[in-house]
């Protein structure tokens, strides 16, 4: 018998996915043949097929077509923001991307976690993760649940985030911490 966790009857809780069982496979379907296959010189489509599942998406929108967006019905994205490759969108909570939004490559952005108290292994779906306007992400960087990136911060390369970022700020590093400011002009 496990000591720490016990994960053969582990289940997530019925509502967590926002939708129905069906619908959740009729997306990852849709994403697997439509959304991933398409050319990434046409982002208007894959801005179509995330609407059509309820996602809020802006004018200009440009999302590579290696992104992995979990649950599109949780996702809003201001106007002229960038989504890069192989970026991994693990919304189980409501994530808000701003306007002039650059998310580089092989971004993890992750909504969730387990309580480690539980033997369980119970999962726990957080609380809105928001990044606002102008912020830039670079690539390889890890933003963990409930944290809010705010106008303009940048969070360098290989960077991981649990904590919320100040304005117009540049971090970096595992846990990003602030370096200088950055300058609009």
């Amino acid at each position: 018998m496990p000591e720490y966790q016990d994960l053969e009857n582990f289940k997530a809780p019925k509502d967590f996915h926002g939708k129905s069982s069906i619908y959740v496979q009729l997306w990852r379907t849709i994403n697997t043949f439509l959304f991933k296959l398409s050319p990434d010189f046409i982002p208007g489509f894959r801005n179509y097929i995330l609407r059509l599942f309820g996602a809020k998406i802006g004018k200009g929108v440009k999302i590579k077509s290696s992104a992995k967006i979990h649950y599109p019905w949780k996702l809003k994205i201001g106007d002229h923001s960038w989504i890069g490759y192989n970026c991994d969108i693990y919304n189980v909570c409501e994530l808000e991307i701003g306007s002039h939004v650059s998310i580089a490559h092989n971004v993890t952005i992750c909504g969730g976690s387990h309580d480690l108290q539980k033997k369980n292994f119970e999962i726990i779906k957080m609380k809105k993760i928001e990044i606002q306007d102008e912020a830039w992400i670079a690539n390889n960087v890890f933003i963990g649940p409930e944290v809010i990136i705010k106008k303009g911060a940048a969070i360098g390369a290989n960077s991981s985030t649990f904590k919320n970022l100040d304005e117009g700020i540049i971090y970096v590093g595992n846990p990003a911490k602030p370096i200088k400011k950055r300058h609009s002009s």
